[in-house]
This record gives C-alpha cells, structure tokens and sequence, in this order.
C-alpha cells in the first residue's frame, strides 16, 4: 500500500527478458533505510517486489500482465521512474490510499502554464473515467493528484511547481502515455451497489438507489 507521495526519481538501469516478462534492475535515487529482501517498491505507480537490493539498486521481475497494462514495457533504459517505498502504519497519509495496481494508460491531452502552476489534461478510456470525480484523488505515475475537473473521457490536473520538480510528471508532453490508478474506494462502491451477495448464500436485493428510497434513505 502507497500514498502517492513520490520519494525520489529513479532510472533503469538494465532489463532482460524472463518467463515471458521481464527483469529490471532499477536504482532509486534516495537511500534506502532498512531495506528489506521482497519489500515492495511503487515504479511509475506499479508495485513491485524489489530483490538482491544493494545500496540503492535492486532488481524486479515484471509480468506479462503488468506490461500490458501499465507503461513499464515502454520503458528504456536510462529511463526515469517516480519512486515510492510501501506505506507504514506510522507514516503521515499525505496523499491517498494507493494500491500500486494499474488500472488503464491515459493520454496527455494538453499542457498549459497557469502562472506557476500547470495544467495537464488528460484522456482515458470511457469505461474508466466514471472513477474520477471531481475534487477526488487520482494516481498519475504513483503521483497523488487531486481531480480539477472530469467528464467520461477526460479529466484535468494542476500540478504545484514543487511537484513538476520532484517527479517525472515534468517530462510529460502532449501524446504522453502515463499510468492511471483510480480511486479504489469508488470501485468497491460500485461493486457493492450493484450486487447481492455470494450465490451459496440467499439473494437479497441489490443496494441500488431504488432501495435506499424504499427504505427511507432518500
């Protein structure tokens, strides 16, 4: 589990193919404290189990289903990573929860200076963009972000000076893919409002907005 709180950019610094995926050997750029064998580490927003970690440099196998779904595959070497070390229940929540698990690539849109600030706009498969709501949390590359403004396809970010420094997210241009975890709350909601329960038990009604009124809550 991730914040979406970026510790540091890293490289990749060599990558072979294995069992159908893939080996990166990657080096973060910030040390490690107690670095642990099999820990997980957030690349571009995608969980990965770090291994034979020496100083900053480990390596991570990369599956086939990762690769499709995420950016990783794109990835060269020489090539930068937003880089993020699991959330510990001590830590502060300074961004949102983040699973590490790609839900679809997004494409930038446009880029626009707003002062200090700027403005990246984003498209994204339909069926996703129902996730992303306004003032909601999004994930771009394991970055933390907050929703400007969405439709069914598109959606739109500000990104804070501080943040275009630290990150990848200032190499993006327009044509840019990137990866997109959603709010993972949004999903489990859906699920729950649009199913009953297990088929081994009795069928009760789905909790629709038909059943909230019925019941008292609209």
């Amino acid at each position: 589990m991730f914040t979406g709180i970026v510790a540091g950019v890293g490289r990749l610094v060599a990558k072979r193919g294995h069992g159908g995926g893939v080996t990166f050997e990657m080096e973060a750029g910030f040390p490690f404290d107690e670095p642990q064998e099999g820990e997980s580490i957030a690349c571009n927003g995608v969980c990965l189990t770090a291994y034979s970690i020496r100083g900053q440099r480990f390596f991570c196998d990369v599956s086939p289903e990762t690769l499709s779904r995420s950016t990783l595959g794109a990835l060269a070497v020489g090539g930068r990573v937003n880089m993020e070390r699991a959330l510990r229940p001590t830590d502060r929540l300074g961004g949102h929860i983040v699973s590490g698990h790609i839900d679809c690539q997004a494409t930038v849109a446009g880029r626009e200076s707003l002062g200090e600030y700027t403005l990246f706009g984003f498209t994204l498969p339909e069926a996703m963009g129902r996730y992303v709501v306004e003032k909601g949390s999004v994930a771009i590359d394991g970055v933390s972000l907050t929703v400007n403004t969405c439709d069914a396809g598109t959606f739109a970010v500000s990104i804070i000076p501080h943040t275009l420094r630290e990150t990848t997210l200032g190499d993006l241009r327009p044509g840019s893919q990137v990866n997109v975890e959603v709010d993972i709350i949004g999903k489990y909601v859906e699920r729950l409002l649009g199913l009953g329960t297990a088929s081994t038990e009795t069928p009760r009604e789905a909790m629709d907005t038909a059943f909230l009124a019925r019941h008292g809550y609209l």
